[in-house]
């Protein structure tokens, strides 16, 4: 198993369009092999003194924190849908315009896993 996490901020009048995008971007990733793909609109992201998600991403006011994973079977099928990516493949219907979020400030970082229960 191998997971894909990101952390990003989303404006508010942002959240139709992000979730549209978010959708075609989870079918995609199954249809390149991901096992699960799971995204999270913040609920409750406390203020921390030093750091905390928020300052992480850099959130302007009105941004909401959206986080989120995919967990792939091995490193080589995320590698295979990065490469798959690169060549535009299957983006047709892709939502057009601009991304509803500033990809400049979004964190992403590929782990494999130390310990999993449950599911």
């Amino acid at each position: 198993m191998y997971v894909a996490i990101a952390a990003l901020s989303v404006s508010e009048e942002n959240k139709d369009a992000y979730i549209k995008a978010a959708e075609f971007m989870a079918d995609w990733s199954m249809k390149h092999g991901a096992l699960e793909v799971m995204e999270a609109w913040e609920a409750f992201v406390p203020e921390g003194k030093n750091t905390d998600l928020r300052k992480a991403v850099a959130a302007p006011e009105g941004e909401k924190i959206v986080t989120g994973w995919v967990i792939w079977p091995d490193k080589e099928t995320l590698e295979n849908a990065k490469v798959a990516m690169g060549k535009g493949e299957g983006f047709e219907g892709y939502p057009e315009g601009d991304p509803p979020f500033d990809g400049s400030r979004l964190i992403f970082g590929e782990f494999e896993p130390l310990i999993t229960k449950g599911r």
